[in-house]
């Protein structure tokens, strides 16, 4: 009976003791765990996604994913290790996006690319940012997030810019510099 009186007393003073405010006046509370994100609510799961990009019955690019998470009826797609390859109109190569993870909306055409993202120009340009944005309806990349463009003679930093895709029309938007070997006359 003194064993079950002492059991009920030590919990009771466990139990205020928590409930009590620590010597800084603030309650303790405990730390969540961590949980991972489980993507239960996709409509639909599929590895080793294949994309094809579209302009009026014409091939632009093939958009090709690790694993596709589709929701709200398949227009929205969230893309693990994303692969794009632009075409010209003529179906040549033109190009390579990669980045880690993205987000595809088939109703705007537009693919948000995040995480190491590097785009690689068959004329030698390299443009790398953390994330950058390509509307296919608007025939742009953009991005707010500092930038990197390597061209074979050249070199632009910065942070946003907006382009075509082939990064000939590029504006800068904001801390623009550019770099670029100079020859100096010996005479």
């Amino acid at each position: 009976m003194v064993t079950r009186l002492l059991l009920v007393a030590a919990g009771a003073l466990l139990l205020s003791a928590a409930a009590c405010p620590s010597s800084t006046g603030k309650t303790r509370v405990k730390a969540k765990v961590a949980r991972t994100s489980i993507p239960d609510s996709a409509d639909q799961i599929i590895f080793g996604g294949r994309i094809v990009l579209t302009d009026q019955g014409v091939s632009k690019g093939l958009l090709l994913a690790d694993t596709v998470l589709n929701y709200d009826d398949g227009t929205r797609m969230e893309l693990r290790r994303v692969n794009v390859t632009f075409f010209t109109s003529q179906g040549l190569k033109d190009g390579v996006l990669t980045s880690k993870a993205g987000t595809y909306n088939s109703r705007l055409s537009r693919l948000d690319a995040r995480g190491d993202v590097v785009i690689v120009r068959e004329d030698g340009k390299r443009l790398t940012s953390q994330s950058l944005v390509y509307d296919q309806v608007r025939n742009q990349v953009f991005t707010d997030s500092a930038f990197v463009l390597n061209e074979p003679t050249r070199q632009f930093t910065g942070l946003g810019f907006e382009s075509d895709p082939r990064l000939t029309n590029f504006k800068c938007l904001r801390a623009c510099k550019a770099m670029a070997p100079v020859k100096i006359p010996t005479k």
